[in-house]
């Protein structure tokens, strides 16, 4: 036999601390997300600078590294 109970939550005004700790666990997933973009953005740079790479192929490679984060953003959707 399968549970049916639906619950509704409300959130009001009165639900401060709640709202409060949603807040701070976004702001906290917001600044790993940067970080980890910050040391994809310092790899790729240290790639092109160690490998002299002409504009075009730094292009490419920003291009290449763009598809793979968008890859990675719909595995998690």
């Amino acid at each position: 036999m399968k549970n049916t109970e639906v619950r509704n939550t409300k959130i009001g005004a009165d639900d401060a601390g709640l709202l409060s700790m949603l807040t701070a666990a976004r702001l906290d997933e917001r600044c790993g997300r940067a970080d980890v973009m910050a040391a994809r953005l310092e790899k790729l740079a240290l790639f092109i600078k160690q490998g002299e790479l002409n504009g075009t192929e730094a292009a490419e490679l920003l291009c290449v590294e763009a598809q793979i984060i968008l890859n990675e953003a719909q595995e998690i959707n």
